[in-house]
């Protein structure tokens, strides 16, 4: 890996972040890393700080490095095994796409035969990481130094890749072929919600996904008016959490796609597309099994197709459920079997709970006014089962359903 230092650029306004960095990529201090690494140390600092302190460690070494061991139950859970040769910021890892759906980026891009992509806002490296993995060459951009030093060093193993400090829109594309950009949407603890705001802004962003075969990396819940026509839009959910939203611009985009689901579950990976919004199935009975889709589903608005696939009718036209007469067993949905249904008032719910004898009640609802924390006081569990409540709303009527959740 090429690493690039550009002295024009200020630490003034950084001298703490400079010097816990400092601190931190002093040989010893990665060595004395590496070691807790190694024995399985005690992760609270309380134990550890008298005695690193008395093996005589600086205190400056030793927050530094209890800094990155606080950071690792975290990292482990986002980079696996690699994380224990990675450097973090708190904020960087935080903002880092997990290795498992980066490897999903990056394979997009080497199936579309490109070679050289550009890492604007390459953040910790985390996306990096997955394109030199595929044996891209990589230009890895940040406007932070610091940043840019810790992905640097997460970098290092590869001679593919280059990291340098810069600004997005400052820096020379005459060499890349495709563009993996990911604009900062924070400032410091605050998040911004407009997109003028951010860095680089979204228009710029759009531009050079026009011009440039481009993954863009979005918050999930961004104003869908925002998404340009002709571009893929692609909903992310990794085990149960919709993380992302990626657009996908020109030779990166599929044909005839502009919606896409793509689920990574422990019970597999699997992926929903359509040409456009899908139109919700029609309202009907209830079946024997209620099903709800994936969050990356619903928010790519292909909650209709879903439903059809499996023959099922929605519960009503504004909730995000369906009913099935056979069970769906797919990562694109979790499946319940209908125990029983009541009208949905207080003394019918507990009566339902209590009838049940179960000992774990996990609490849902969509469409209904009602604080499941709230609901559980309320309820008197005596039983060792666990079941289900769906709180939701049925041709316009409020029920309450008991069921069981399918593997």
């Amino acid at each position: 890996m090429q690493y690039e230092c550009q002295n024009s650029l200020s630490w003034q306004t950084r001298r703490m972040e400079r010097s816990e960095l400092e601190a931190l990529l002093h040989p010893e201090s990665l060595r004395l890393l590496a070691s807790l690494r190694e024995n399985d140390s005690p992760r609270d600092p309380a134990q550890l700080v008298p005695q690193l302190r008395k093996a005589g460690h600086s205190a400056e070494r030793v927050a530094a490095v209890l800094g990155q061991w606080a950071l690792r139950p975290k990292a482990l859970e986002k980079f696996g095994p690699f994380a224990d040769r990675m450097l973090f910021t708190k904020p960087g890892l935080e903002q880092a796409t997990r290795l498992a759906i980066a490897s999903h980026h990056a394979t997009r891009f080497d199936q579309a035969n490109f070679h050289h992509v550009a890492d604007l806002g390459c953040g910790i490296g985390g996306d990096s990481l997955a394109f030199a993995g595929l044996s891209m060459a990589v230009t890895a951009i940040d406007a932070d130094p610091v940043t840019v030093a810790i992905a640097g060093y997460n970098l290092q193993p590869f001679e593919t890749v280059t990291v340098s400090p810069g600004r997005a829109e400052e820096t020379s594309l005459d060499s890349v072929d495709a563009l993996w950009l990911d604009p900062a949407r924070r400032r410091g603890s605050q998040r911004l919600t407009n997109p003028e705001d951010w860095s680089p802004h979204l228009e710029w962003v759009i531009e050079q996904a026009q011009n440039y075969p481009a993954g863009i990396k979005l918050a999930p819940g961004m104003d869908r008016g925002l998404i340009p026509p002709g571009m893929e839009a692609q909903w992310i959910s990794h085990h149960g959490s919709v993380a992302e939203m990626v657009l996908w611009s020109r030779e990166l985009a599929r044909p005839e796609i502009t919606r896409s689901a793509l689920v990574l579950s422990p019970r597999g990976a699997a992926e929903l597309t359509g040409a456009a919004d899908a139109a919700d199935a029609p309202v009907d009975e209830l079946g024997p099994y209620l099903v709800e889709p994936d969050g990356a589903v619903i928010r790519a608005r292909l909650i209709g197709d879903l439903a059809r696939q499996h023959d099922g009718a929605m519960l009503d036209d504004s909730i995000a459920y369906f009913s099935t007469h056979q069970p769906v067993t797919s990562p694109l949905a979790q499946c319940f079997a209908i125990e029983a249904v009541v009208p949905y008032n207080l003394k019918r719910v507990k009566d339902l709970v209590a009838s049940a004898k179960v000992g774990s009640l996990e609490i849902k609802k969509r469409g209904i006014d009602v604080d499941p924390a709230e609901l559980r006081k309320e309820l008197s569990l005596g039983g060792s089962g666990e079941q289900t409540l769906i709180l939701t709303r049925h041709r316009g009527d409020r029920i309450a359903i008991l069921a069981s959740r399918m593997a």
